[in-house]
């Protein structure tokens, strides 16, 4: 009765804070039903998680059992290794012929780490922070778990559902934003803005004082064209990106960021207090994935295969249409010729047809309940099975 009595008292004061009240990453669930399918015998296509099939690189593997056989695996500065920040910025030169100071290099915890660091570093509590609609889930998630006030601008056809200054600007006149954050290849269309598209929205965002952060993460995923960096456009853009993706990484949960000057020692503050540091055997896999890119190339030809399987198969499945897949490694599929909810669209696609993909309200609450997502980071094999199944179960 004490016990009870306990837990009754608990109730009434322990309740979760406001700010946790965020929605759930719905692709995080579509993995777990389909593991209960699988559990169960079946055979599910993943095609829901933006995850490589592949793993890391021979290099870093091989850099990470050789710092493992020291038996010292400690703290590291919070900004990371300084070998690992020279390496980033030799990679601007190589990649892009793009100038960094290692200084600016600050390693993150994946880049869902940097984008708290930049979130909290750029903005206060009550901000206005511009996003696109249809755009990564958690944007808005952290955003307001941290007392900001995501603001949802829908792209459109007309600018290959990219961001336009135009757009961001009308925005800022109806109440100011203090900040905006794109992302070039994007989740979950694959679309890519290019130098000139990227620089005009820079431009506008400056100079109306609105600070911008570029999301990088899918950078050497592009099949249209090169991506640019936001870093050789301003030195006062903030730049996020992450081994997770081209090198294939996801769970060493490391990633960096390049920063301006004038925030370099807050964000140290910041990810002294929050994290101490990034793992150091991630940070030194790292650093010697760089030297897998032609593994990691080999890799990125295996997705543009993908690309051109779904593109030419899905159409003869009946999904004829969907988004410019410029970059990246997913497909963004209309489905309102056959639904308008994409959420029992991906629940019955899962349970009849054991290909598990990701609804579109996840991405855009205004128009998503007529997308999903389709991510073909997985075998050929794979993909010609996916679009047999899906036409098979739409007849």
């Amino acid at each position: 009765m004490h016990d009870a009595t306990l837990r009754n008292r608990a109730g009434q004061w322990l309740e979760p804070s406001r700010r946790s009240d965020v929605p759930p990453f719905m692709v995080m669930d579509v993995m777990a039903a389909a593991a209960r399918i699988e559990a169960d015998g079946g055979h599910v296509i993943h095609m829901e998680v933006g995850q490589p099939a592949a793993g890391a690189p021979k290099t870093a593997i091989a850099a990470a059992q050789a710092a493992l056989a020291t038996a010292r695996i400690d703290y590291t500065s919070a900004l990371g290794i300084p070998s690992l920040r020279e390496r980033i910025a030799r990679h601007y030169r190589d990649a892009y012929g793009c100038t960094v100071s290692p200084d600016r290099i600050v390693v993150t915890t994946g880049s869902s780490g940097g984008f708290i660091l930049a979130f909290l570093s750029m903005f206060e509590p009550g901000d206005r922070v511009a996003v696109t609609v249809p755009g990564y889930p958690p944007y808005r998630h952290i955003l307001t778990a941290l007392g900001c006030e995501p603001v949802l601008i829908e792209t459109t056809n007309e600018t290959r559902h990219a961001l336009t200054g135009e757009a961001l600007l009308a925005a800022h006149r109806k109440a100011p934003l203090k900040g905006v954050l794109v992302g070039s290849p994007a989740n979950p269309t694959g679309t890519m803005m290019s130098r000139e598209a990227l620089a005009g929205l820079i431009t506008a965002a400056e100079d109306a004082a609105i600070r911008f952060i570029s999301d990088e993460i899918y950078h050497g995923l592009d099949y249209a064209f090169p991506a640019v960096t936001a870093a050789a456009l301003s030195n006062d853009a903030l730049v996020i990106n992450s081994f997770s993706k081209y090198f294939c990484m996801t769970g060493w949960r490391v990633g960096w960021m390049v920063v301006p000057d004038i925030l370099v020692r807050p964000i140290e503050r910041l990810q002294q207090n929050l994290s101490i540091s990034v793992p150091s055997l991630s940070q030194i896999a790292a650093e010697a994935a760089f030297d897998g890119a032609a593994e990691m190339e080999e890799i990125k030809h295996g997705y543009q295969e993908n690309r051109r399987i779904l593109i030419e198969g899905l159409p003869r499945a009946g999904l004829a249409k969907f988004l410019p897949a410029d970059g990246a490694f997913y497909l963004y599929a209309d489905v309102s010729d056959f639904t308008s909810d994409s959420f029992d669209f991906a629940k019955q696609m899962l349970e009849k047809a054991h290909v598990a993909a990701t609804p579109g309200v996840d991405f855009d609450p205004i128009h998503g309940r007529s997308f999903v997502r389709f991510s073909y980071a997985r075998s050929a094999a794979e993909m010609r099975q996916a679009v047999d199944r899906i036409a098979h179960w739409l007849k």
